[in-house]
């Protein structure tokens, strides 16, 4: 069972808008320039209320460090009349502002959408340098008419590793189910939320969340413990940030920043993995995630001590019961950790030990006890000789393994039972010339067979 509780606590006063100064933020702006533009949207047409809100919230950025912030410019629909265009209109720079100006002063719509052209174009946008944090911006009346691409055109975008995040601002109606899978959408439905949306995706872009990650038991405790953890961006399946989660002796949890403008899905690996999608943390307060975990302890014993010539180490294999997915690799005297459930497990024995539908309880240990195996001394005719040996059960045989063409002697660990030692030497040539010896294994006990 997964459960996850987000809890908040007031921000600390006197926060800024601006990006904390010690990541540069490279912005690049991706501006619709479609026929579509042209409609009237409250005040105005579209393309006129975007240029407006688009200078103002330039202006606001000319105050700032230029070693905290740049911005770009790519504009898609605007290049011949009817027709399909993209071109970066304005490069990233340190002092660009008044050119960005200038150009979004002069952008007459004319065209038709390309909206996943632009976005493909832009990952050659970004100076290929390791010193900045690169984001996109989307601005758009509507996908309605675009690509169907948009989804993988973005995809291959987050994958990149170029930008971080991708985001879309609609203006003036409600997106189509598309532009979600392109970056997570902000809805401007007035003309006078317009600017604040700007001014709040750009505020969040510099921030991190403060994410307090803690895994407890069923009766809500912390308990020392370590897993691994993934992070992926929800809309892209990308992985986003691998980690291990880590409790000490003093039981203190571990703190993430993680992007607030980022939906999660979240993986944590106990066995099974644990799973949970679409979280949102907020930069204005300390975020609480705990994780449920029900978990039991699995012990695998061997009785007695191992015989000469036998490993003490056998593997042991964890399967959802009924299932073939392997939940847990684990060795014989080994405690595992299993996820409250019943699972299949099987025992490498020779042959193997099976036990089906094993339950764990979570804060309980599940102990499954196997007899001492026994030894078989086998001796085979001299020359080449291939055979195998098998178990009889109720009568039935089953196999167990192939022997060893290259040697006339081997040493086998097997379980307590009643075997079959079948040999076919080089030189025979009818099936009634191979020669076969039933046998006894018992546990902690030397058998010898020889032909």
């Amino acid at each position: 069972m997964l459960i996850a509780m987000l809890l908040w606590w007031p921000a600390s006063q006197g926060q800024t808008t601006a990006p904390q100064p010690s990541e540069r933020t490279r912005l690049l702006l991706i501006l619709d320039c479609s026929h579509s533009m042209w409609d009237h949207w409250q005040s105005n047409a579209k393309i006129k209320i975007t240029q407006q809100v688009l200078l103002s919230f330039l202006d606001s950025l000319n105050g700032l460090p230029q070693s905290q912030t740049e911005v770009a410019l790519r504009v898609f629909g605007h290049l011949n009349k009817g027709q399909f265009g993209t071109r970066l209109e304005v490069p990233f720079g340190g002092d660009n502002i008044y050119q960005l100006q200038s150009k979004i002063k002069t952008l007459v719509p004319q065209g038709g959408c390309t909206a996943a052209a632009a976005l493909t174009d832009a990952l050659g946008d970004f100076p290929s340098t390791h010193d900045s944090r690169n984001l996109i911006l989307i601005i758009t009346d509507g996908m309605a008419d675009c690509e169907a691409e948009i989804c993988g055109v973005a995809r291959q975008v987050q994958l990149s590793g170029v930008v971080v995040q991708t985001f879309v601002v609609s203006i003036g109606s409600r997106p189509p189910t598309q532009a979600e899978c392109a970056g997570p959408v902000f809805e401007v439905p007035h003309e006078e939320d317009f600017a604040h949306t700007l001014h709040r995706i750009f505020r969040l872009s510099g921030q991190k969340a403060k994410v307090l990650l803690q895994v407890v038991d069923d009766h809500g405790s912390l308990y020392p413990t370590e897993y691994a953890l993934s992070l992926a961006d929800h809309r892209t399946a990308a992985c986003q940030l691998n980690t291990l989660y880590r409790t000490d002796e003093h039981l203190r949890p571990d703190t993430l920043l993680l992007d607030p403008l980022v939906s999660y899905d979240l993986t944590l690996f106990t066995h099974p993995p644990l799973h949970r999608t679409a979280l949102q943390f907020s930069a204005d307060s300390l975020n609480r995630l705990v994780v449920v975990a029900s978990e039991g302890a699995l012990l695998v014993n061997l009785a007695g001590m191992p015989l000469q010539g036998q490993q003490w180490q056998v593997p042991v294999v964890v399967r959802e019961a009924g299932f073939s997915r392997r939940v847990a690799s684990l060795s014989a005297g080994e405690e595992g950790r299993l996820l409250a459930g019943k699972y299949d497990v099987e025992v490498q024995t020779l042959p193997p030990t099976l036990f089906h539908g094993v339950e764990i309880r979570g804060g309980y240990q599940t102990e499954l006890s196997l007899p001492t195996a026994g030894l078989l001394q086998l001796g085979k005719p001299r020359g080449i000789t291939t055979g195998v040996i098998l178990r009889i059960v109720d009568g039935r045989a089953e196999y167990v393994c192939r022997l060893n063409s290259s040697t006339i002697a081997e040493r086998i660990t097997l379980q307590p039972g009643h075997y079959e030692v079948v040999l076919h030497q080089q030189q025979a040539t009818a099936y009634t010339q191979v020669l076969s010896q039933r046998f006894i294994i018992e546990s902690g006990q030397t058998t010898r067979v020889g032909f």
